[in-house]
């Protein structure tokens, strides 16, 4: 696929994932709308991207206020003349077991990293699946394929996204609308950002290593999410080890497996913020 002359919005764009995949988009040639919650790092990276050409446009914007979402969605729309790629790509985490963290910090990871999706998606799928074109990616989790203690809810937000994705691209095939592509990415713990310091243990490492960067995972956005149309993209690429493991062992097996190689307790050397 061609991206130059495309119109993409990618949420949370002021950093880590989100700026990487607007910067990658923008090098490709497609005017980029970057949204997010950060006013002071969303004129930064909007001036950082404009170094590699096209149109870049950049708006404050909580993905979880569904007016405002429809209201910036009419922006991108004048700005760019067609919304061709959505990147839903803004989160929100909090580390810790479901009773040591209040009722209020789960809602709000719910609301940023699921229910904001609903309205992203809904503010541009219909236009795609009448003109049968258009580019829908959710950025969901490795924790989106097993569960991870002290990310409870956040576990279960990513399993919802990637639930979400199979569903609406199966919708989209029952309208003969194939061309709308749908698709999910399931990033491992990258070794900066909000999961700095989460790891497996020395065995699961071995066998899932820590993503370098967040530019491996834009690449994958780009690359393998949109101009290879893979549905589903993981990185690192080991990670299709879980679904076979699941696949052949029994559950009992399969969950003994997963504390052998640490899933149990990887957010045990988590760093990001616990505020």
């Amino acid at each position: 696929m061609f991206l130059k002359g495309k119109g993409a919005i990618v949420t949370g764009g002021a950093m880590g994932i989100g700026f990487e995949t607007a910067r990658l988009l923008a090098k490709e040639g497609a005017s980029v709308t970057i949204w997010d919650i950060n006013h002071d790092q969303l004129q930064k990276s909007k001036a950082e991207i404009e170094t590699y050409g096209g149109k870049v446009f950049a708006y404050t914007c909580d993905v979880t206020d569904k007016s405002k979402v429809e209201e910036l969605k009419n922006r991108a729309l004048l700005d760019m003349g067609s919304i061709d790629i959505l990147i839903n790509n803004a989160g929100y985490v909090k580390g810790g077991s479901l009773i040591d963290r209040s009722v209020d910090e789960w809602e709000k990871t719910i609301a940023v990293n699921f229910t904001s999706l609903v309205y992203t998606i809904r503010s541009v799928f219909k236009e795609m699946l009448e003109r049968n074109s258009g580019y829908i990616i959710n950025i969901s989790s490795a924790s989106s394929i097993l569960g991870v203690a002290d990310l409870s809810v956040y576990s279960a937000t990513k399993w919802a996204v990637h639930g979400l994705t199979e569903s609406l691209r199966f919708e989209a095939w029952n309208s003969n609308k194939k061309g709308v592509h749908i698709a999910s990415v399931h990033p491992y713990y990258i070794k900066t950002g909000m999961f700095s310091g989460a790891k497996l243990n020395i065995l699961g490492s071995m066998l899932v290593p820590l993503v370098k960067s967040h530019s491996v995972i834009a690449r994958a956005i780009v690359y393998g999410a949109i101009k290879k149309r893979k549905t589903i993209v993981r990185r690192p690429v080991t990670l299709r080890l879980v679904g076979i493991f699941r696949g052949v062992l029994p559950d009992i097996v399969f969950q003994k497996f997963m504390v052998l190689f640490g899933v149990s307790t990887s957010m045990k050397t988590w760093q990001g913020s616990k505020d």
